[in-house]
């Protein structure tokens, strides 16, 4: 073949012409190519589908320049918490206000201390704003994932809550230092009891505190057991601090704190009374007013602690409303329970400083004569009322009553709740049990539903009250604890046919002490810390 005819093509295609053509083609992918580049190697969310593989391999490479934030100190960075200057804080020792310098607003394991500033709580989260925003985002979506986990944990199960806690803070993660938030913002009735092997528990040693009653002092009673003492509350999403003895102590300086309720309000009432007669050295500066060192009997005691300036009461009013007699149609007198008047007691308490509330176990068909006309309204004597609507009707007037008589701005109200009892194979006069526990429930499918009376309770604070009141919610952290009842050790027996004799008749009701009541009371201390009461006490 003629070599000139091969070779007509490429002469026609690399014209002058077709050559300047070709040459500006080239220049201009050229062009975007690096301008392409440049974007890519300063913008890391600029992507173009055909031409991130390519540039893939030069991001990593080592020619290119080094980015401002290493991956190293990315994953280091505590996004969602930084130093607070200047936080002042009360001490839970002394009780006085001081300056802490910058500190670290995250809180974890028990006593540390609480901020009572209105400005800075606390254990509050702050916001780094030299984050960039997808980086915020990012933070608070890890933020709560952790937090739905934490919800989802099992309450039940305590041996699974510990280790995968300690398992998180082995790890040294982002994640386990934010598990656990601040005690103001979680709720501390939600969790699990978790054995506490160690000088923790109880607050007082057994046997060591003179004003209990007898029938609530299961050691001198001589229980074999002692694990009851051992437990401690853990909530899901946070550490709670320890109730300082001083520190709820200086707080109560000068002031006068009431129980007033039943007799499980009295269970907890001498359980804060050891309390805080174990944080003082010279312990006979604390004594019951009136010389008296059994307090069964319905009435008011009052304990002086000398050194505080300040008294820790009792006033027993199990219904709240008066007890009260009738005159039937024959001339016959009825007892009956006026719902709509306020005990005569009233007179006692209302000038504290803080009240605790409770009602509840006083309210049954057994102990209100079934509720055939016992139940009064002005003139009228109802020949049947059910238990729950009477007790509806009493908070009713007691919810008046403090919103009519109790200042708000002196007085800081508390209602304790329902505290579940724990007899087995029979009710509490029927020869129900519950001597033979020594565990609590670990397991939630063997608790029982919210009670009724709560539900009731909780309708009026939350719809009809005026007056704020602080809501102890126990039922449920109650009813793991079936271990913890006196049972059958409300007494020292004298021969064994005595002990078998008390199986019929056992007080699965109210709680040991040391036990159940001296957590009530941290939770009091840290409900009152919690709503920012601390600084007005």
């Amino acid at each position: 073949m003629d070599s000139s005819k091969k070779h007509l093509f490429p002469d026609q295609l690399l014209s002058a012409r077709r050559r300047n053509i070709l040459s500006r083609f080239g220049l201009g992918i050229a062009a975007s190519l690096v301008l392409l580049t440049l974007l890519s190697l300063t913008n890391s969310s600029f992507s173009v589908p055909f031409v991130s593989p390519l540039l893939q391999g030069l991001r990593n490479s080592n020619l290119n320049n080094p980015s401002p934030v290493s991956t190293n100190q990315v994953d280091e960075k505590k996004p969602e918490v930084v130093p607070v200057p200047d936080v002042k804080v009360l001490s839970f020792e002394s009780g006085q206000t001081r300056d802490t310098g910058p500190k670290n607003t995250s809180l974890s394991g028990e006593g540390k201390v609480s901020s009572f500033e209105s400005g800075q709580r606390s254990g509050e989260t702050v916001t780094n704003s030299s984050l960039s925003e997808d980086d915020k985002v990012s933070s608070r979506n890890d933020q709560n994932t952790l937090e739905a986990n934490a919800t989802m944990i099992s309450v039940g199960n305590s041996s699974s809550l510990v280790s995968a806690n300690a398992s998180k803070e082995d790890s040294g993660s982002v994640e386990a230092e934010q598990s656990r938030g601040s005690y103001e913002d979680c709720d501390i009735y939600d969790g699990n009891w978790v054995r506490a092997d160690d000088e923790t528990m109880p607050y007082y040693p057994p046997g060591s505190c003179p004003y209990i009653d007898r029938d609530f002092n299961c050691h001198a009673n001589r229980r074999p057991d002692d694990g009851y003492v051992k437990w401690k509350w853990q909530p899901n999403g946070c550490d709670i601090p320890r109730l300082n003895g001083t520190d709820f102590l200086e707080k109560l300086r000068g002031k006068k704190l009431v129980f007033v309720g039943d007799s499980i309000n009295r269970n907890m009432w001498e359980s804060l009374v050891c309390i805080l007669r174990h944080s003082l050295k010279n312990k006979k500066r604390v004594y019951e007013i009136s010389g008296r060192r059994e307090f069964k009997k319905r009435g008011f005691y009052a304990f002086r602690f000398e050194d505080y300036n300040c008294t820790v009461d009792f006033v027993g009013s199990p219904f709240f409303v008066r007890e009260s007699s009738f005159k039937g149609v024959n001339g016959t007198t009825l007892e009956t329970l006026r719902l709509d008047m306020m005990d005569k007691t009233t007179s006692m308490y209302r000038d504290a400083d803080i009240l605790i509330f409770n009602t509840g176990h006083w309210w049954t068909h057994d102990k209100t004569k079934l509720g055939e006309n016992y139940y009064q309204e002005g003139n009228i004597v109802y020949p049947r009322l059910k238990v729950l609507e009477a007790y509806k009707r009493a908070l009713t007037t007691w919810a008046k009553w403090v919103d009519k008589n109790i200042d708000r701005n002196q007085t800081h109200v508390v209602f304790r709740g329902y505290s579940e009892t724990h007899f087995r194979g029979g009710p509490w006069n029927s020869g129900g049990q519950c001597h033979n526990e020594t565990e609590p429930f670990h397991n939630t499918r063997y608790l029982k539903k919210h009670p009724s009376k709560m539900k009731a309770l909780e309708h009026i604070l939350h719809d009809t009250m005026k007056t704020p009141v602080i809501y102890m919610n126990i039922s449920r952290l109650t009813d793991f604890r079936k271990d913890g009842h006196p049972s059958i050790y409300r007494t020292v027996y004298k021969t064994e046919k005595e002990k078998r004799e008390a199986v019929s008749h056992q007080d699965c009701s109210h709680w040991c002490l040391p036990g159940v009541p001296d957590t009530w009371n941290q939770l009091l201390y840290v409900s009152l810390l919690k709503a920012g009461l601390a600084s007005k006490w």
